[in-house]
């Protein structure tokens, strides 16, 4: 009876293994029901993003093999080293220490796989960080808790759209009014090399958009290079992936890649000033922005005289032309309804049914709706507004398409 509860108890505990391993297995897979997946380097989108994607086959195949070769070579050992039922247990199979061609052999052959495979991959880590020229679209990529910024220099000078907030005092502040900056969604020409120079403002950040390519840190005080390209016009998604503070999970990405004549378009739209408010509810949330907001938002044209955020990063979002997202607090909430379902508000939804709801409660509590340390000026802290004030807000904010 006790040898019989032990050997239960066995299986129970190795069923149980069996298990555990299946869920690590599947929770790796990152599936969801549906098989949409917009977070995978499975499906590249991009060149860069094809070159990794065909290095991790390269890789897998081999790997694959030399599973293979290495299971079937235990098996036959097992097989044919088997016990017999006329086995006395003296005799030992044939010793192979000390044979110098067999371990030169298996010694040389993963020793070559790997200097096989080392080509392979110092190949595609150099093509990846080759600079693409000087037809490339280039955007500083800025990490701060918990949002992303981007700034572009689009008359190629070197000068950005807010270097007077990186660096106070920057001389001749004229130079950088001919460039973008923007908040939380990256827009580039589809088909085109875009070039990303990446900081940090507070602490470790990662910038990530699977589809278009790997990972790249943002650490305060350097400077790191990332190029993507997109093959298609289309919405792409990602996510910091270096633990960043308390709402790291949701410090969220987005990227649309247009046709060029789309892109040049917004260009044009993004370097016009902001929209004046029109009728008294949009006047009086440019008087609830001026009095609550300003010290922290900048929309360019109404408080131009904004030199920096009143947090630890220094920065808060540009909200110059904020109606033109479709998202916003780190992109992790819509402000345009997802007319397909396809859980990403995409270019063409953007200015169409507005997510109002949600959008009054970010104003009413911010902290209620994510998770910030606005006590240590860490994210943005609720401002007390009244029902009437977040109206006459939500009035202004989405009039400035």
């Amino acid at each position: 009876m006790h040898r019989f509860r032990s050997t239960v108890g066995s299986v129970r505990v190795r069923l149980f293994g069996l298990l555990a391993l299946a869920g690590l297995v599947l929770s790796g897979c990152a599936m969801s029901l549906d098989g949409d997946t917009p977070q995978t380097t499975l499906e590249p989108e991009g060149p860069a993003a094809s070159k990794i994607d065909g290095l991790s086959d390269l890789t897998f195949i081999l790997a694959g093999i030399v599973f293979v070769l290495v299971e079937v070579g235990v098996l036959f050992v097992v097989w044919k080293f088997r016990k017999r039922k006329d086995d006395t247990g003296d005799e030992l199979p044939e010793q192979l220490h000390g044979n110098t061609k067999l371990e030169i052999g298996w010694t040389a052959l993963p020793a070559v796989i790997l200097a096989f495979m080392a080509v392979f991959t110092v190949s595609t880590i150099l093509d990846l960080a080759e600079d693409p020229g000087e037809e490339a679209t280039r955007i500083r990529v800025v990490g701060q808790q918990w949002w992303w910024s981007y700034d572009y220099d689009i008359d190629g000078d070197g000068v950005y759209a807010d270097d007077d907030v990186i660096a106070p005092g920057i001389e001749n502040p004229e130079e950088y009014e001919t460039d973008i900056e923007v908040a939380n969604e990256m827009v580039i020409p589809a088909g085109k090399p875009v070039y990303l120079e990446i900081e940090a403002r507070d602490v470790i950040h990662s910038f990530w958009i699977p589809a278009l390519n790997g990972k790249k840190d943002a650490v305060p005080g350097r400077t790191h290079y990332l190029s993507l390209e997109a093959d298609e016009p289309g919405t792409y998604v990602g996510q910091c992936t270096e633990y960043c503070g308390l709402s790291h999970a949701y410090m969220r990405m987005v990227v649309h890649a247009l046709p060029e004549a789309e892109y040049e378009a917004w260009v044009e739209e993004q370097l016009a000033p902001a929209t004046e408010p029109q009728g008294a509810e949009e006047q009086a949330g440019a008087e609830v922005f001026a009095g609550r907001c300003a010290s922290c938002h900048l929309v360019e044209g109404t408080n131009d005289e904004y030199d920096g955020a009143t947090v630890v990063s220094g920065a808060a979002p540009n909200l110059t032309h904020f109606a033109s997202r479709g998202t916003y607090a780190g992109s992790i909430f819509n402000l345009w309804q997802d007319a397909d379902g396809n859980e990403a508000v995409d270019w063409d939804e953007i200015g169409g049914e507005l997510n109002r709801n949600q959008l009054e409660a970010w104003l009413r509590n911010p902290p209620g709706e994510k998770p910030m340390a606005a006590d240590d000026n860490r994210g943005m802290p609720n401002l007390g507004l009244s029902e009437a004030d977040i109206d006459s807000l939500v009035a202004y904010l989405t009039s400035l398409d």
